[in-house]
């Protein structure tokens, strides 16, 4: 109910910036993709005053494709992952009515998981075995904290609250970064993201 301290719900967007940034090269093609939505729950612990604590845990997923043409053939890897980010956010509400105008901002943890890169080779006209590796060269931090904040609007309906907000991450370390033949593969330090959160 809205008058409980606590309160649960899911919390789901869609970003604004890409998890990956990829600048292909002469003999390096480079290309990445994310999942174009960003999911989870919430909690939130009520205090005094318009102030709250928020805790989310989000999840996206993300991969991304080198291609690299050698001397004597080419070779191909695919590297797959899920992000993980745990935001810990100190909020501020305004006024009391229906709709209550908020910011927040706190710290941002991320981990990386689940990864698992492929590469195949033909070299010389031959096919090489598909090497695996849950640790390609290219991670370079597989967690990482960074700065956050927020605004954006309450919605108070009944027993839902509906919470539409822009947020913004400053991640203190690359988590990926590397050079290929030119190319280059960058994690973006810098992200943005719309999301709505749905509690009660």
């Amino acid at each position: 109910m809205v008058g409980q301290p606590l309160s649960v719900g899911v919390k789901g967007g869609i970003p604004f910036t890409d998890f990956l940034e990829t600048v292909s090269g002469d003999r390096a093609l480079l290309s990445s993709s994310q999942n174009h939505y960003i999911v989870g729950p919430t909690f939130e612990l009520r205090l005094p005053a318009g102030f709250a604590v928020e805790i989310d845990l989000l999840y996206r997923r993300f991969s991304y494709n080198l291609t690299t043409t050698l001397v004597n053939g080419i070779s191909s890897a695919r590297t797959t992952g899920n992000d993980w980010e745990f935001p810990l956010l100190v909020k501020k509400r305004f006024s009391s009515g229906q709709i209550r105008p908020f910011v927040d901002a706190g710290l941002n943890f991320n981990k990386i998981g689940g990864l698992k890169q492929s590469i195949q080779s033909i070299v010389s006209g031959q096919f090489s075995n598909v090497t695996n590796s849950s640790k390609p060269p290219e991670l370079k931090n597989d967690f990482s904290t960074g700065f956050v904040a927020g605004v954006g609007l309450e919605l108070n309906l009944l027993f839902l609250k509906i919470s539409p907000e822009i947020r913004y991450t400053r991640w203190g370390a690359e988590r990926f970064s590397s050079v290929f033949s030119t190319g280059s593969l960058n994690s973006n330090q810098n992200q943005g993201e719309f999301l709505v959160g749905f509690s009660f």
